[in-house]
């Protein structure tokens, strides 16, 4: 669909509207029927092996290094962290049964007993070690490292007990040993964990071919629930339509968050596919720089954001496959504070501000603003939107569109006006504020690239990160958002829904708020 057939449906409620139905120009149906008699659709499916779809090679396998989407989603099923974390992301015993914390500088892990790695050697406190120690003293190069730049050392009292003893009080520590943070791998592991990953996770790592596919199997040992899929096929698939075409066909069962949401909506209606959608919490915000002139105003800010009406955008554009979003956070998170300011579409409201901070109407315009966006077809028609709901209210706002290289590199340094962007996981976690808030973080040293400056912030931040008691952090947090959402350093605009869409002999599949494959380790292929 081209850029004006979306803009047409985010005219003015009062505007005139198409015939029922005729919105849906999306040609998938026909591209999907053509495609399958010219190539054929009586490809039947291996009864063990489920086919999932991803949409690019994994970049590395090592959970050590890996950072990429893929390479973290794929290593959660092949390795085990100490702990794991629930849909509201508390924390629960992983490869540690237990732990203890008896002061602000100390962490006592318990490991199960009886967990074997894949080639059959057990778990002991001394992988446990030698995973964090090879990162943290660099004996395998990775981005990951300064993650855990707080641990002083680590003992191991024995085989079954793993003690951190850190530098300073760091209460996100936890985070840091959960969910995807850090598989463990075997001691002695090197460079080798990239070409032939061994870890304890559910599923055992067969093989893998760049840009085509990677291929696990169940592990028949695993000390959890062990899983129902004997194997998994992940096909890499690049293109959005030949993704749908594989679901259409049959020959791929399984794909999540990999096509649009026409695609979706088109898809739904075979036979042989079921859509399953739930809450996510990858989050799309649009961020200002505050070293500008014109937008160093709080309150040209804050009527940027009575400008903007979310609702076309995620009716027309995201098709409702998201939800309006009022924190970095997501609401599933235990610090989550909904109870802050809220800028409702009001562009009286964003008019009267625009005069109070001394900027009149010439000729219809006030000033203009550039918006520097990536080729990506999703971020522009958010761009083109948005330029027409600030032209509303007198704002001419100027869209400049580059290849993502070129324009991720102007975003981290600092090098624009306003752009939008998505957080991937690290808005689950409180301690993205000290990322992307706190004025130690302006680049180059974290993600604060809007030069956001504010002493009381970074405080009640600083506290946060070393008060072990979660209730006194969540009111801590709770202030952190309040202050955020009357500044607004950036708007929050929506959280995506998980679309997975698959075949009906996939059975007992549920979706996870972050998106991950945790899935496959329940999922069923029906006989």
């Amino acid at each position: 669909m081209g850029l004006s057939a979306h803009l047409r449906w985010l005219l003015p409620p009062d505007a005139p509207q198409p015939a029922p139905g005729a919105w849906c120009l999306c040609r998938l149906p026909l591209v999907l029927m053509i495609v399958c008699l010219l190539t054929g659709c009586s490809r039947r499916p291996d009864p063990n092996t489920l086919v999932m779809i991803i949409e690019s090679s994994p970049a590395n396998l090592d959970p050590r290094v890996g950072i990429d989407g893929q390479s973290e989603r794929l290593d959660e099923l092949i390795f085990d962290d100490l702990l794991t974390r629930d849909q509201h992301f508390n924390f629960h015993p992983g490869l540690a049964e237990s732990w203890q914390v008896p002061d602000p500088l100390t962490y006592v892990f318990h490991l199960r007993h009886g967990v074997k790695f894949h080639d059959g050697r057990p778990l002991t406190a001394r992988d446990v070690k030698w995973t964090f120690d090879s990162l943290i003293q660099g004996k395998v190069i990775s981005t990951k490292a300064s993650t855990y730049r707080y641990v002083d050392r680590i003992d191991t009292p024995d085989d079954y007990t793993v003690v951190f003893h850190l530098k300073e009080p760091f209460a996100t520590l936890l985070w840091n040993l959960s969910g995807a943070a850090l598989g463990i791998v075997p001691y002695g592991s090197g460079g080798e964990v990239t070409q032939h990953p061994i870890g304890t996770g559910p599923f055992r790592f067969v093989s893998a071919q760049q840009d085509r596919d990677v291929i696990l199997e169940r592990n028949g040992n695993y000390w959890g629930a062990e899983p129902h899929l004997e194997r998994i096929r992940f096909a890499v698939v690049p293109d959005t339509t030949t993704r749908a075409l594989e679901l259409r066909k049959g020959s791929a069962d399984v794909a999540i968050n990999a096509l649009t949401s026409d695609m979706v909506l088109a898809l739904r209606r075979q036979p042989n596919l079921q859509l399953l959608h739930a809450p996510g919490t990858v989050l799309a915000y649009l961020n200002f720089n505050l070293r500008d002139p014109i937008l160093k105003d709080v309150r040209v800010r804050q009527a940027i954001a009575f400008a903007i009406d979310r609702r076309p955008m995620i009716h027309y554009l995201l098709r409702d496959f998201a939800r309006p979003a009022y924190s970095i956070l997501p609401p599933e998170s235990w610090a989550y504070n909904g109870d802050v300011p809220r800028y409702a579409y009001d562009p009286e409201r964003a008019r009267q501000l625009l005069d109070s901070a001394g900027y009149q109407a010439v000729n219809g315009v006030r000033f203009h603003l550039t918006m520097k966006t990536s080729t990506e077809e999703g971020t522009r028609l958010l761009a083109a939107v948005l330029q027409q709901q600030l032209r509303a209210v007198g704002i001419a706002l100027d869209i400049r569109t580059f290849e993502f290289a070129t324009f991720f590199s102007d975003v981290t340094r600092g090098e624009f006006q306003l752009y939008s962007l998505r957080w991937i996981g690290g808005n689950e976690d409180p301690d993205i504020f000290e990322l992307v808030f706190h004025s130690r973080r302006l680049p180059p040293n974290g993600n604060n690239r809007g030069y956001y400056v504010n002493p009381r912030l970074d405080s009640l931040i600083d506290q946060a990160r070393q008060e072990l008691d979660q209730n006194t952090r969540k009111q801590l947090y709770a202030e952190v958002q309040d202050i955020l959402a009357q500044e607004v350093p950036s708007i929050n605009l929506w959280y995506f829904d998980n679309v997975l869409l698959a075949n009906k002999r996939v059975k007992n599949l549920t979706l996870d708020p972050s998106g991950s494959y945790d899935f496959l380790k329940t999922a069923e292929l029906a006989h």
